[in-house]
């Protein structure tokens, strides 16, 4: 339970205490039951935040709820925000902008990779001897045979390109983060469809960057193909 009401200077007096709550119970209910340590619920002092009305013990008395960690802090109003920042990030100083720009940016890139990788695995080649390799691989080949060089080079001019446009973004151009005016199919005149479409994005980026790191690491640890057991 969330409570986010500040205590009040009033006299503060005990109620009695009570068993803790299951409130994941099977019923559905919130009934009472011991902790698994044994201990009873604490005593809780008037003008302590309140609790939540249904956690009350057999005799009336109010029983302490487990603390749940505030929302993200600065994250209000970002598609896709759930409160989830255990690292508190959004407090590091960083504009929130330029981090929303890197989680896109990280997540499109996996999106593509996970694709790619399992792709590859799966048989789906471009022709010529030095691409008849494993994704996992992959890498090696392309160092070995020059065409990471290339590669880098490319990323970096649009790494650069795309430096001026965060740096606009920045200085309150208005521009969204992940916004580079790539719309073929005219998402944004629609204000409701582009809300969808952008949660829809930043969670399947969320769960490309997680599937990709599970995609690598098992199958180096299988050195097996897709599905990499």
């Amino acid at each position: 339970c969330r409570c986010a009401t500040p205590p009040s200077p009033s006299k503060r007096t005990t109620t009695p205490t009570a068993p803790d709550f299951d409130p994941e119970s099977q019923d559905g209910s919130h009934s009472p039951r011991p902790r698994a340590d044994g201990q009873l619920g604490r005593r809780l002092h008037v003008g302590e935040p309140p609790r939540c009305p249904a956690h009350r013990g057999v005799d009336g008395g109010e029983v302490a709820c487990d603390p749940v960690p505030a929302g993200a802090a600065n994250c209000e109003g970002y598609v896709g925000n759930v409160g989830f920042d255990p690292l508190r990030v959004s407090e590091w100083g960083l504009p929130v902008d330029y981090l929303r720009e890197a989680e896109l940016k990280h997540g499109r890139v996996c999106m593509l990779a996970v694709t790619g990788f399992a792709a590859t695995d799966c048989g789906f080649r471009i022709p010529g001897e030095q691409y008849q390799v494993a994704s996992i691989d992959a890498h090696d080949v392309a160092v070995s045979s020059g065409l990471m060089t290339v590669g880098g080079i490319a990323i970096l001019m649009i790494e650069a390109l795309s430096f001026v446009a965060i740096q606009e973004m920045l200085a309150g151009s208005g521009r969204m983060a992940g916004d580079f005016g790539f719309d073929p199919l005219k998402v944004k005149a629609d204000a409701k469809k582009l809300e969808t479409m952008q949660l829809k994005e930043i969670t399947h980026s969320r769960l490309a960057m997680l599937a990709f790191s599970g995609m690598v690491t098992q199958a180096v640890l299988t050195e097996k193909g897709f599905p990499y057991y």
